[in-house]
């Protein structure tokens, strides 16, 4: 039995989901097209701050708070027309969380390249 890595599960994982560039995340936010989805934990939000007009939905939460039935979602506060960006601290977990919500049936749904890291030096605004 040969156990995968997580590197291997995010390489994998990278094949298959879309991934965009912060200036393309900006835009999708500026044009109000998208749900901006941050899947950092708690801890993390606290010591680093947050992304104005981001989400927070912890990353073991997130399959049961994008269910279809999920409370988000029935009360619009995710709008399931829109792309459904996510991101991480750096992009791993957020790869991971994109190909999940694929096999969920998401369709519009992809993840920031280098994660919380890259929107720091971009034209996010942070809350601290």
């Amino acid at each position: 039995m040969s156990i995968k890595t997580a590197q291997t599960l995010v390489s994998e994982a990278m094949q298959e989901i879309k991934t965009i560039s912060t200036d393309d995340a900006y835009k999708l936010l500026e044009e109000n097209n998208c749900n901006l989805i941050d899947i950092r934990d708690k801890t993390e939000l606290d010591q680093t701050g947050t992304i104005e007009n981001s989400i927070n939905i912890s990353r073991g939460l997130l399959e049961f708070q994008l269910d279809p039935n999920s409370a988000l979602i029935q009360n619009g506060i995710i709008d399931l027309n829109k792309e459904t960006v996510l991101f991480c601290a750096a992009g791993g977990r957020s790869a991971l969380a994109a190909k999940t919500l694929n096999e969920m049936g998401y369709k519009k749904i992809c993840h920031i390249q280098g994660g919380f890291a890259a929107l720091k030096n971009s034209k996010f605004k942070i809350n601290k």
